[in-house]
């Protein structure tokens, strides 16, 4: 069987909304339309602001759609490196903002989001001995976790944490945007992103402030964060559906450099393997590659025991700080960027989307100071 190249959360699932075709206006132009685009749009309208929203491709055409479906607390660093990096008071605040999102996500959209937790397993001492870090740490701050033996190995469970249909979120918020007057349009990729405009290749968009919520590719969009985002490549596999559930939760293993998770379908997806791909993976191209690929079945059939063929194998762009924070900042006079979340932007995404409506509607944020540490 010959496998799709498209991610299995969105293939054949577009809305088929309009290109942007003619002049636009509105207070509000939000560039990207993944999770965190959508949930910006979502607070902009909920303070009454007019939003006109343009993607380059569709709905959760990026990273907001081809990802491994987790929605975990934290940064993507481990909370222990987090209280390491940023102090005790900052990590825990920053981890307990993103268990409030995650039960917020979960009221909003609640046909993608299950409550099911999610494992870190350790394969190694080095490993188990982090994580024996990680849950000392955890309890120490009476954040959730809990020790775990099972089928999968031996490692923390994260009871708060979810897995969720990334695709399914994305269309389900754009759906509601456009229910309360929101204007979107997909295939209008942002070719002059300036003060008060934003151009594609059809039409504009006039408005106050621009927001630009993309994650991989955003140092091209916006070269002054060259310095501070770097776009790395992450690749994923998914199979045709197996007859008995296997997976009750998503897993990452491997430090996270390896996960998985068996969709509501009996699919099971596979992600990661980016450190087999060495320093070809640091690019801004999304086609897969046959290192990764192969690393990536390798896990499914000789680590999960596997042997459902593969349906669908992809890759997306993801943004990457140094310090594991994320961007958000106004960075040309009323032109907005939110991204670089370093792997697992599911959760922080939404928050950054939020933050920066609060900058733009209020002129302060507090989770907006929060993220910036």
């Amino acid at each position: 069987m010959s496998a799709e190249h498209h991610s299995i959360w969105t293939h054949g699932q577009s809305l088929n909304l309009p290109a942007l075709t003619r002049e636009q206006h509105a207070d509000v132009c939000v560039v990207g339309l993944g999770g965190s685009g959508l949930a910006c749009i979502h607070a902009l309208l909920d303070a009454g602001k007019s939003v006109v929203g343009v993607d380059a491709s569709e709905v959760a055409g990026g990273a907001a759609g081809s990802n491994g479906g987790f929605l975990l607390g934290g940064l993507a660093m481990f909370h222990h490196d987090a209280v390491e990096r940023f102090g005790r008071e900052t990590a825990r605040r920053i981890y307990v903002k993103t268990l409030a999102q995650i039960d917020r996500m979960a009221a909003e959209t609640p046909s993608a989001v299950h409550r099911t937790g999610t494992l870190r397993i350790a394969i190694s001492d080095a490993e188990r001995h982090d994580c024996e870090r990680q849950y000392a740490c955890m309890r120490d701050d009476e954040l959730p976790v809990e020790w775990y033996d099972g089928p999968e190995g031996h490692g923390l469970l994260f009871p708060s944490d979810a897995a969720f249909d990334p695709g399914l979120r994305c269309r389900t918020l754009a759906r509601n945007a456009l229910g309360r007057g929101a204007r979107l349009f997909e295939q209008s990729p942002a070719l002059w992103i300036a003060e008060a405009s934003v151009t594609s290749e059809r039409g504009s968009v006039r408005a106050r402030d621009v927001v630009v919520a993309v994650d991989g590719k955003l140092e091209t969009l916006l070269p002054e964060l060259a310095t501070r985002v770097r776009t790395a490549r992450l690749q994923m596999l998914a199979t045709a559906p197996l007859d008995i559930r296997i997976f009750p939760r998503p897993v990452y293993a491997r430090w996270g450099l390896d996960y998985w998770q068996q969709r509501a379908d009996l699919r099971v997806v596979v992600g990661g393997a980016r450190d087999v791909g060495g320093i070809a993976e640091w690019t801004t191209c999304t086609d897969t590659s046959g290192a990764v690929q192969g690393a990536l079945d390798v896990l499914l059939r000789d680590g999960l025991h596997m042997s459902a063929p593969v349906t669908h194998r992809w890759a997306a762009s993801v943004g990457y700080t140094a310090s594991g924070l994320p961007v958000i900042d106004e960075v040309r006079p009323r032109v907005w960027a939110i991204g670089g979340y370093s792997g697992t932007g599911n959760v922080v995404g939404a928050l950054c989307g939020r933050a920066v409506a609060d900058l733009i509607v209020r002129g302060r944020s507090a989770m907006a100071d929060l993220l910036r540490a």
